[in-house]
């Protein structure tokens, strides 16, 4: 049965196999099915639309974590680019802005591991110990290449798996800081890094920030930044938006300034210069 998978938009990880497609059906498109895979709630709209156009086509589902759905066993290339892989389902914390344990449930669920370089799990490091070093293991093949961008949580980092991770070389990790209570475990895994063997210069250790949600202040959020680089991080300043998916204007102005490691680096550069003070102190 030939299952015609379809994105509302082109990201880095959408799938380029010639029964994926972006948008509108082609000419001569031939399904079976079709599968409309949504990840963003904003994109919704756009789903319902496509639907539309696709239905004669072939029978059309929407699905993916937009909905709702419930993820099950992971297939690579499916719903996502080959390389990226996920492992587990689920996330213990309730982040009021997250809704990955809506969605996936409070419990960790361990998939069986497929190959691949660059792990999205909700939350690997919820894992157990077993599954981790499985994980480890698997992205042993790829020295040099394997990439974390699914977010680590810094509280659950220890120094063996600090060690791990530096003698895997990755291109990159990323941690979170999304609330208050994330600086403390930010710094300290920091300093784990840091005594692990990786530097912030190569900027390959970044932080997702979660910046523009309601009461927030463009101060209060170029703070955290300066507070994720002082921890020894090289920031990636991700914007809140809701159901919607709006995000005020200025907020996408002020967000590029912190999203690209070489502007950062600059701006810092520039601060030093100027005798400012680039990196405040974690206790700030």
């Amino acid at each position: 049965m030939r299952v015609a998978r379809v994105f509302p938009r082109k990201t880095k990880a959408t799938p380029t196999d010639e029964e994926a497609f972006v948008g509108e059906p082609t000419l001569f498109v031939e399904a079976d099915k079709v599968h409309i895979s949504v990840a963003f709630t904003y994109d919704l709209p756009l789903a319902e639309k496509l639907a539309q156009s696709w239905k004669y086509v072939a029978p059309v589902e929407i699905g993916g974590p937009a909905t709702g759905m419930r993820g099950e066993d992971f297939i690579p290339g499916r719903y996502l680019k080959e390389g990226r892989v996920i492992t587990s389902r689920g996330c213990p914390n309730r982040c009021w802005f997250c809704s990955v344990w809506r969605r996936e449930g409070e419990s960790v669920r361990e998939l069986p591991i497929r190959d691949g370089w660059n792990v999205l799990d909700d939350n690997l490091l919820a894992c157990s110990e077993n599954h981790i070093q499985a994980v480890f293991s698997m992205l042993q093949k790829y020295r040099g290449k394997c990439e974390f961008t699914g977010g680590l949580e810094a509280a659950r980092l220890t120094p063996k798996i600090a060690e791990q991770l530096h003698n895997l070389r990755p291109a990159q990790l990323f941690f979170a800081y999304d609330t208050e209570n994330d600086l403390e475990p930010l710094i300290n895994a920091g300093t784990l890094l840091k005594s692990a063997g990786f530097s912030a210069r190569s900027h390959n250790v970044r932080c997702y920030v979660l910046c523009g949600y309601p009461k927030d202040t463009f101060d209060a959020a170029e703070k955290r930044m300066y507070q994720a680089v002082g921890a020894g991080f090289y920031p990636m300043a991700m914007l809140y938006r809701d159901n919607q998916g709006l995000v005020n204007k200025q907020w996408s102005v002020w967000q590029r300034l912190w999203a690209r490691p070489a502007i950062i680096a600059a701006r810092l550069k520039q601060n030093a210069s100027e005798g400012l003070k680039s990196t405040p102190g974690a206790n700030q």
